[in-house]
C-alpha cells in the first residue's frame, strides 16, 4: 500500500476505514429516520469519494439513491486578503437535510465556509457534518454529528486522508508536519 510508505503512523488502514463509513452510514440513517429528503455534499477534495462511499452504503442498506455534490469552498472561505466574486452555486439543498462530508475536522473554518456557501446556495433544513477524522484544535464552535475516529493531535503534527480514488490506497496517517514545528495557533493559510 502506497499510503503507508508514507513517513508516519498508519492510524486508520482500509478496513477500518470501511467499517467507519459503514458505521456512519448507519448513524445517518438512523439519526435521519431514513434517508428521504437526504442530501451528500462532499467539501473538495476527499470528502466527495468519501461521500459517494457513503451513499454506496445507504443505498445498500436502505434501497434509496442519496444524491451526491462537491463543493469547493475556497471562494466562501475567511482567510482569503480580499472577499471574491462568489459564482452561483447549483446545489438543490433548499428544503433537504444535508450531509456536509469531508475527511479531517481541524479548526471548523472549512466548515463554516461550507455552510456559509449551502446558505447561498438555498436554505436547508438542516445541516449535519460527518468526517473521517477529528483531530481537534477548533477555532470555531463547530463538532462533526458523525466520525470515523477521534485523533488528538499536537499542532505540529498532521493527519493525512489517504483515499483509493485519489491516492491510489486507503489509510489514515498520523505525520510530522514540517510547516509547523510548534504548538502555536496558526494565522492565516488554509485550515480545515
Amino acid at each position: 500500500m502506497a499510503a503507508s510508505r508514507e513517513a508516519g503512523k498508519v492510524i486508520f488502514n482500509e478496513e477500518e476505514m470501511r467499517r467507519a463509513i459503514s458505521r456512519i452510514a448507519h448513524e445517518i440513517l438512523e439519526r435521519n429516520v431514513g434517508a428521504s429528503d437526504l442530501v451528500l455534499v462532499g467539501l473538495h477534495t476527499r470528502g466527495l469519494p468519501l461521500a459517494q462511499r457513503l451513499a454506496e452504503r445507504i443505498n445498500a442498506l436502505e434501497s434509496i439513491s442519496v444524491p451526491v455534490y462537491e463543493l469547493d469552498v475556497t471562494n466562501y472561505r475567511d482567510d482569503r486578503p480580499t472577499p471574491p466574486t462568489r459564482p452561483p452555486l447549483n446545489l438543490p439543498v433548499a428544503g433537504k437535510t444535508v450531509v456536509l462530508v469531508d475527511d479531517v475536522l481541524f479548526t471548523g473554518r472549512t466548515t463554516r465556509a461550507a455552510i456559509d456557501a449551502l446558505v447561498a446556495a438555498g436554505r436547508p433544513r438542516r445541516v449535519q457534518l460527518a468526517v473521517m477524522v477529528d483531530r481537534g484544535h477548533r477555532e470555531l464552535p463547530i463538532r462533526a454529528d458523525y466520525v470515523g475516529k477521534n485523533v488528538p493531535t499536537a499542532l505540529s503534527e498532521s493527519i493525512r486522508v489517504h483515499l483509493r480514488e485519489t491516492d491510489g490506497a486507503d489509510a489514515v496517517i498520523l505525520a510530522p508536519s514540517p510547516e509547523r514545528g510548534r504548538d502555536a495557533p496558526e494565522s492565516g493559510g488554509a485550515t480545515t
